[in-house]
């Protein structure tokens, strides 16, 4: 992965989880990385020196991504303080709260959408002259198991949400690609991240069970398949959803 030496990488959501892990991925390979984060500062902050301490170059970018015209306004600033934009994984996200679906409220449904979707819309437009101006780029979308079989009990508003996000990424893939923008997108399973901070046990024990692989997965596993089609290895790839899951779904 020495090709993304020179890179210039923006990952939103990067203060935990799979966006700390494949930030300091791309750093380790090369790049020079924008670290977003929103409430994570301190995390974001302890990210962004191992980094550094490492020898690669690391940029905080703060920005609330549910707010309209964030993403935006965090794709400049990053790529500003880079030099450029070549590589956009659009990471951040979360499930706000679980709802069974006769309790699901306009806010909530809101919530997800601007989170989990707008945000993502308003990276990817901010992205591509900034991309088109270096020759074209990569952007890397995250989607969900859920986006797939409908979600686990009270997350049907953040399957809905994920799912727009395979399909977005499967236009975008053929959209962009005149302007030598790949777009495609990862669908982790059951990872092992603070975004199950509030999961039961009992719930994360079930779905443990059924996955053939034995366990839950790491933000470590995540971090091959986004380099993967973020590189020149997966040059002939675009518009498509990467499922990451120990086979406990097989679209």
């Amino acid at each position: 992965m020495s090709e993304f030496k020179d890179r210039l990488v923006l990952v939103t959501g990067a203060s935990s989880g799979i966006g700390a892990a494949v930030a300091k991925a791309f750093a380790a390979a090369g790049a020079s990385v924008a670290i977003h984060y929103n409430s994570g500062k301190a995390n974001a902050e302890k990210v962004a020196a191992e980094i550094e301490a490492a020898g690669g170059r690391a940029l905080l970018v703060e920005g609330d991504l549910a707010e309209a015209g964030a993403a935006r306004n965090v794709v400049t600033r990053a790529a500003t303080g880079l030099g450029g934009l070549d590589i956009l994984f659009n990471n951040a996200g979360a499930m706000i709260r679980r709802a069974p679906f006769a309790e699901l409220d306009p806010e909530l449904y809101q919530q997800a959408l601007d989170l989990n979707v707008r945000s993502v819309i308003e990276a990817s437009q901010a992205a591509i002259p900034l991309m088109e101006a270096r020759g074209g780029g990569a952007i890397i979308n995250v989607g969900s198991v859920a986006g797939s079989d409908g979600g686990g009990s009270g997350s049907g508003h953040y399957g809905c949400a994920k799912a727009y996000i395979h399909n977005l990424t499967r236009h975008m893939g053929r959209d962009l690609a005149a302007r030598n923008i790949r777009v495609n997108a990862i669908a982790p399973g059951a990872i092992a991240t603070p975004f199950h901070a509030a999961t039961p046990a009992e719930r994360m024990v079930a779905m443990e069970k059924t996955i053939p692989l034995g366990r839950l997965g790491t933000p470590e596993d995540l971090v091959g398949p986004v380099l993967f089609l973020a590189s020149d290895a997966s040059a002939y790839v675009t518009g498509q959803i990467l499922h990451v899951n120990g086979g406990m779904y097989l679209p």
